[in-house]
């Protein structure tokens, strides 16, 4: 059947109108507090009528976790199998650093959110639900297992040892970012064996082997000292 002139244009409608809407709420946490922006001031923002708004999400804060799903799945999308061989700290130095570099826009914003946090306990444990869930995806890029409860305290490890270089990345104006490399750099270093990055002697004792021959993960001990959640 062929397709009228004017359907790609409605099918394509609610893509533009999230995508508006995202940039507009992030323009305005640029410029105010989370909890001073409402549904009215985004749809303003945007200059889209409030149930065009409503058919793409349900409140601010699902804005804002639609806001992590975007930055996701930018990160994600340049799939490649370059860093295959690396050892796990050095894949999950390179998405980490992708994944800055996808929010270098942002920091106005960003720092609006973590001050929220600050304020606002229940917010930031909020925040850090959401920060797992990317982080998940993170180690999933970096091809670090994640599956079940060990999967998931890796997650929130890996979400707390962001937000420390968050502070780093936040007040870091260099372009090349060094003084956010060295801290991130540091941070992993510091944290890996907690995440469970640690590749060779335990596995090797054992004789278990991972893909490729190599041994595979060994399992986090522990979580890094709790620390303010990360932003994004």
């Amino acid at each position: 059947m062929a397709r009228s002139p004017g359907t790609k244009a409605t099918a394509d409608k609610p893509s533009e109108t999230r995508a508006l809407a995202l940039d507009s709420f992030m323009r305005l946490l640029a410029r105010m507090p989370f909890e001073r922006i409402s549904l009215g001031a985004v749809a303003d923002e945007a200059k889209i009528p409030l149930a065009e708004l409503r058919a793409c999400f349900g409140s601010t804060f699902d804005m804002l976790a639609g806001f992590m799903r975007e930055v996701d799945a930018k990160v994600l999308a340049p799939a490649s199998d370059d860093m295959a061989d690396e050892p796990a700290r050095d894949r999950v130095f390179d998405v980490l650093m992708r994944r800055l570099d996808v929010l270098a826009p942002h920091k106005a914003a960003l720092r609006s959110l973590m001050d929220s946090a600050r304020r606002n306990p229940f917010f930031g444990l909020a925040l850090n639900k959401l920060s797992v869930r990317s982080q998940q995806w993170m180690l999933a890029a970096a091809r670090i297992d994640t599956a079940g409860l060990k999967g998931a305290v890796r997650a929130q490890g890996l979400a707390l040892v962001f937000a420390r270089v968050m502070q780093t990345f936040l007040t870091d104006d260099d372009p090349a970012l060094a003084r956010t490399m060295a801290a991130l750099d540091r941070e992993l270093a510091r944290g890996e064996r907690a995440l469970g990055l640690i590749e060779g002697a335990v596995c090797l004792a054992t004789g278990r082997r991972g893909r490729g021959g190599k041994p595979p993960v060994t399992e986090p001990e522990a979580g890094p000292a709790p620390e303010a959640p990360a932003a994004a």
